[in-house]
């Protein structure tokens, strides 16, 4: 259709007004499409205005990355890092992204997860526990991808031009996803109308990530109930919603809006895959090296409580080199227990009482 309308206006010697009635229906085909899931991977859902091409665009990518990775803990362990890599690279093949994708886990207790532009995906381990399905996490990583496939963070500092050009060396600069924080947060210094365009994004992110989540199989009412049980987790405690949350909340409107999309435009199931058995495996195996770095960390504690024994004892109460052996330590240090004489003369069985077998004769 593109190449229609371009050669009907170029070199067809078409009237303007020709070409105008051309594009038209070509603009409003392109906006419909953005509503058929069944049309992702062969529309272009990227803003129409941006300075940056896609090389340029997965080298900033990259070069963010680095500094992530080394300002980050990634999780190496192979069961792990498979799964989450798995389940990104499912939703990207259902996804309009046109770059491919690296996935790693960082770990860290936050529920957050961020994709730099380029593809570069970043899951941190909290978000997987905090999650109660894999439809959930799926649902957070499907909007990440939405961002990277419509461009965002190129489209956003294109239309800040100098005020947010200005910001990128910022971001390689503060380092990884700290420098991008602080260059999402420098958004409140610009005029209204870009950080309504933050908004706007944001919302074709939740637009897109439950087209993404829905052809990828998965249900996409759990993307609205994810966000659903962080607004009442942060409201019950304060700060346990991850800051790129609370920059751009789920909000009443856009929850409403999302659930306005499923029940019109995501044509109801037989079924929806909602959780797997690996999903738990993995959420298991994650809280299991949460737990062994936590007690390694309170070890490492010179200020833990600790248990004294008495300085008068030469035998330790059990063995150290085998906690299967147990000592009995000094008898003398051994409490011990004495009756009252009350209890003494009370428990002497009268002579006069009559046995309770009698004798045998």
């Amino acid at each position: 259709m593109r190449r229609l309308l371009t050669w009907i206006c170029n070199g067809g010697r078409a009237s303007a007004a020709l070409c105008l009635i051309v594009a038209v229906p070509a603009v409003l085909l392109g906006e419909d499409q953005k509503k058929d899931p069944d049309a992702i991977g062969d529309r272009n859902v990227a803003c129409k205005v941006n300075f940056y091409s896609i090389e340029k665009e997965i080298a900033i990518g990259k070069q963010l990355a680095q500094q992530v990775e080394r300002q980050s803990k990634i999780i190496s362990d192979p069961v792990i890092a498979e799964y989450v890599n798995r389940i990104g690279q499912n939703l990207v093949r259902n996804s309009d992204a046109k770059v491919p994708f690296t996935i790693k886990v960082i770990d860290g207790e936050e529920v957050n997860a961020f994709a730099l532009p380029g593809g570069f995906f970043f899951v941190y381990s909290g978000l997987i526990l905090k999650a109660d399905t894999e439809a959930e996490l799926a649902g957070v990583m499907a909007h990440e991808i939405a961002h990277v496939a419509a461009r965002h963070g190129t489209c956003q500092a294109t239309k800040g031009q100098i005020a947010q050009i200005a910001m990128i060396p910022v971001m390689m600069t503060m380092g990884g996803w700290l420098g991008y924080g602080i260059y999402e947060g420098a958004s409140v210094l610009i005029p209204m109308g870009f950080l309504e365009f933050s908004r706007v994004y944001e919302r074709q992110a939740d637009y897109l990530g439950l087209q993404y989540l829905y052809k990828s199989g998965y249900d996409p009412v759990a993307f609205v109930d994810f966000f659903e049980k962080i607004e009442t987790l942060e409201k019950r405690k304060p700060g346990t919603m991850a800051k790129v949350f609370s920059t751009h909340p789920m909000t009443e409107d856009r929850v409403a809006a999302s659930q306005k999309e499923i029940a019109s435009i995501l044509k109801a199931k037989p079924e929806y895959v909602v959780t797997t058995s690996e999903f738990n495996d993995v959420k298991f195996r994650l809280a299991s090296l949460h737990n062994t770095r936590k007690l390694a960390a309170k070890d490492a504690d010179p200020n833990r409580p600790t248990l004294r024994r008495n300085p008068n004892s030469t035998t330790p109460i059990e063995d150290e080199t085998d906690p299967t052996k147990k000592s009995t330590g000094d008898d003398e240090d051994r409490p011990t227990l004495k009756r009252r004489p009350a209890d003494d003369s009370s428990s002497t069985p009268d002579s006069s009482s009559t046995p309770s077998n009698p004798p045998n004769n």
